[in-house]
């Protein structure tokens, strides 16, 4: 497999660029014409790290990488626009592996309207994915950050929680009873639909719950310089979670605290708006659930059923 002929292969099933595309994969660079605002994040997924192949397709792999890319631009309610590729190839994985993987970034790039514009491959000793994505809106105003929640902010969530780490649970240990939290797992959904909903309702801060509730809901306590209080009872669990957390001996709330890669929406804003951004979610399939408050303070109080604290943390990427 040489590098030119596998990069043309992969131009090959590309497809049409998107509108802001002036020049796509295949020149030094591209070149966009975005307008208005712009969103640019970077995400990797390292083989032995992140995913391991023989618990994934090649497919899913490469939905994966660019599905978590994309719930950063979720997260600030952007327009899905641009993604870049890089591709570390490991001396096990042939060309018809790599095409596979490309197929997987191109059937959620086509769902989300997202134009694969460029990349790179080279070889490397583990499996790498890095994806840049870029998202776009009218103005800078238009797009969130994790630092605008104010005291008396609701705080809620999109969807359901713990079925990624359930799934992940399951495959760790060679079950696969529930099907639905393994595919959970690994084809995360980047909810850039109630991103949008939730920035034009009027939310006041968000981020997408990639490492764990109780780690996230911590940085976006600290951007914004508020304490959060969330409710466990609250949260909204998956079907299932219960089942497989002890099938591993664990609770079903730490996995959904704790677990991550649920790929899911914290988001703050005033109470008197929560009906209509909940009703703006449901339009795109999904629902919104009240699960806190924002308050004068620092740092984040979880309180079980019961009323005793959680000692939840969230994924440490480095630990």
């Amino acid at each position: 497999m040489g590098e030119f002929e596998l990069l043309e292969q992969i131009r090959e099933r590309l497809g049409a660029s998107g509108p802001r595309v002036v020049v796509g994969s295949g020149d030094d660079a591209s070149v966009t014409v975005p307008g208005g605002a712009t969103a640019t994040s970077v995400d990797a997924l390292v083989e032995g790290v992140h995913f391991r192949r023989e618990h994934a397709s090649l497919v899913a792999i490469g939905h994966k990488a660019l599905a978590t890319a994309l719930s950063d631009l979720a997260a600030m309610g952007a327009e899905p626009g641009e993604a870049y590729v890089f591709l570390g190839v490991p001396p096990d994985l042939d060309e018809a592996g790599c095409l596979e993987l490309v197929e997987g970034m191109i059937e959620l790039a086509r769902a989300t309207g997202t134009t694969l514009a460029g990349g790179d491959v080279s070889r490397a000793p583990a499996l790498t994915l890095s994806t840049t994505v870029v998202g776009h809106a009218a103005a800078a105003e238009d797009l969130l950050t994790r630092s605008g929640a104010r005291h008396g902010d609701l705080v809620a969530v999109t969807g359901e929680l713990g079925g990624a780490a359930a799934g992940l649970v399951l495959l760790e240990a060679g079950r696969n009873e529930r099907l639905d939290l393994i595919e959970r797992q690994l084809r995360p959904r980047p909810r850039l639909r109630a991103g949008r909903a939730l920035a034009a309702s009027g939310a006041t801060a968000m981020i997408d719950l990639s490492d764990g509730l109780a780690g996230d809901a911590r940085h976006l306590a600290v951007a914004s310089e508020v304490a959060l209080e969330i409710d466990a009872s609250a949260l909204p669990l998956e079907a299932g979670v219960g089942d497989a957390a002890a099938i591993v001996g664990r609770e079903p709330l730490e996995l959904a605290l704790s677990g991550g890669e649920d790929y899911e929406l914290l988001v703050t804003l005033p109470p008197e708006l929560y009906e209509r951004a909940a009703a703006a979610v449901r339009e795109t399939g999904t629902a919104l659930t009240p699960v806190g408050e924002a308050v004068a303070g620092a740092g984040v109080e979880i309180r079980l059923p019961g009323g005793a604290p959680s000692a939840a943390t969230g994924f440490d990427q480095l630990g």
